[in-house]
Order: C-alpha cells, then structure tokens, then sequence
C-alpha cells in the first residue's frame, strides 16, 4: 500500500524564497567584491596618473622659473651696462676704470633644453598632462626663451665680438644697449605672463615651486659631490702619470 505524502504548498514556497534569498545574496556579493576589485584598481591607476601629471607638471614649472631667472640677470645686466655708459658720459676720465666692468656685464641666458626635450617630443608626457592650453602656453614660453637667447644675448656677444667697441670711449658710449634693453623687456614680460598663466592653470603655488627647488637642490648638490670626487681621482690618475713619466725621463729609457 502506498501513501502519499503531501508537502504543504507554504513550506514549499519558504524553500523557493529561502533559495532566491540565497542566491542574490551570492549574487550581491560577487557584484561587489567585482566592483571593490575593480574600482580599487581604477582608483590606484587614478592616482597613479595624477602623480605622474604633477611631478611633469612641477618638473617643467621649476626650468620655467629657472629660465626667467636666468633671463632676469641678463636683463639685469643690460640696465648695469647702460648705467656705467652714463657714468663714463658724465666724467670720461673713468673710461679706463669702468670699460673692464662692460665686459663682465655681457648677458647671458643660461639654461638647460632637457625638460624642454622631454616635454615637446613626448606625446605620452603631454596625455598625461592633459591640458592643451598648458602645453600651448609652456611651448610659447620656450620660443621666446629661446628667441632672447638668439635676439639679445647672442646678438650682443656677436657685436662685441665683431665691433670691438669697448675699446675706446665713443665705441663704448655708441654701443646701442637701449635696444637690446627695449627687446629684453618685451620678451621677459611675455614670460612672465605665460608663466602665471601656466601657475593658475595647473593650481601651483610659489611654495610648491620652492620646494621642489629646495628638493632638487639637495639632488643636484649629491651629484656635484659625486662629481668632484670623480674629478679628484681623475686629477690623482694624471699626477700619477706625471710622476711615471717624470720617473722615466731620469732613467733614459729608451
């Protein structure tokens, strides 16, 4: 005889949910561990990429700053020379004591191109930069970074060289610095404007700038030390050779 055993339709339907619960909550959890793998990884590339963005930003900040300085002295320069020919036209016998001053006062625009190199011809570097008006504006700063160098200093070392006018006092005193000065002003002022520009846009402080200065700094001053202390073996090496060949020289050898 067989019995028939009927499971009641409400604990049939508690199984159902009890399994649907289960399931979603399965489900739930894979979709977020899925989302936190995920994300956590968006995240740390995110970061990834806004540290790399700020250390080219601060990299091509600090050669900006350090080219205007260097442009601030040559222009510097341009107004002390000009000042010594109003004290040679008011008292021409100082000629002979200040002429030697114009030749220590010939501008100069030192400055390295690498961070320039490095920031122009990497299309990767200017991605990750991502702000076209930025690399228009830090492009613009380095063309007339490069036209003083070109339109004033090497054109006045060009002229000095050429024209020899500190020899005498009416070369010294037709010598047109005035025109070099009008043309230094110009172009400083532009970079002067394209570099706040650049600080506004990327949100850089003055103390930021400092302290990527003063960290780059105790960079450059390890390599200085190793530098010297290359340069003191190198010098140790030669006087060896010296003292060889010296050694040699007394024994006549042949």
């Amino acid at each position: 005889m067989n019995i028939k055993l009927h499971t009641p339709k409400s604990l049939k339907m508690d199984s159902v949910m009890s399994s649907l619960k289960q399931f979603l909550l399965s489900l739930f959890a894979t979709s977020v561990s899925i989302a936190l793998t995920f994300g956590t990884a968006a995240f740390i590339d995110y970061k990834k990429k806004q540290s790399e963005k700020r250390e080219i930003v601060m990299m091509v900040m600090y050669d900006m700053y350090n080219s205007m300085k260097s442009i601030e002295k040559a222009d510097s320069m341009i107004c002390q020379s000009m000042g010594v020919q109003q004290q040679m036209a008011d008292d021409p016998s100082q000629f002979d004591k200040l002429r030697f001053q114009m030749a220590h006062l010939i501008p100069r625009a030192e400055f390295t191109e690498t961070t320039e190199r490095i920031f122009s011809s990497s299309i990767e570097t200017i991605n990750t930069v991502g702000n076209v008006l930025f690399t228009e504006n830090v492009a613009a700063f380095y063309q007339n970074r490069q036209l003083y160098k070109t339109i004033v200093c090497d054109s006045v070392l060009n002229e000095i060289t050429q024209k020899v006018p500190f020899a005498t006092l009416k070369g010294t005193l037709d010598f047109n610095y005035s025109y070099y000065a009008v043309l230094s002003c110009g172009i400083l002022k532009t970079m002067h404007h394209l570099y706040a520009q650049c600080k506004q846009m990327m949100e850089v402080t003055d103390e930021e700038i400092e302290a990527y200065r003063m960290q780059r700094g105790q960079m450059d001053k390890g390599m200085s030390e190793v530098e010297e202390a290359t340069d003191s073996i190198v010098n140790e090496i030669l006087q060896l050779q010296m003292n060889i060949d010296e050694s040699k020289a007394k024994l006549k050898l042949e």
